[in-house]
């Protein structure tokens, strides 16, 4: 599946060239390219997926934002334990580079 997605933001890309350049494909600092767009989604989709399989928690009220890579994790949760272990799952999540906690303590 992830091989036909990036054939077809490949495909994408080189109609794009043909038709009005590459502007429509290459990413900035603070644009993604299409590839990243595509590797963003499926990592953002693994990130939440993997909070909520987890038993001890299931992180209902745990927002993901994924921008090249860097995984934003807010929202909120009760303890301080929670918004650690939140972190510790985004981690080791592939595709992640980093991650971002502003997740908000309740109190």
């Amino acid at each position: 599946m992830k091989l036909n997605l990036r054939s077809l933001a490949l495909a994408v890309c080189l109609t794009s060239a043909a038709v009005g350049g590459l502007s429509g494909c290459a990413g900035t600092q603070n644009k993604q390219s299409t590839g990243e767009y595509i590797d963003d989604k499926a990592t953002n989709s693994r990130v939440k997926k993997a909070l909520g399989d987890d038993i001890e928690y299931k992180f209902e009220h745990v927002n993901v934002d994924t921008f090249k890579g860097t995984v934003q994790l807010s929202g909120f949760v009760n303890t301080r334990a929670q918004k650690n272990k939140a972190a510790d799952i985004a981690k080791t999540v592939p595709g992640v580079k980093e991650v971002v906690n502003n997740i908000t303590i309740r109190e």
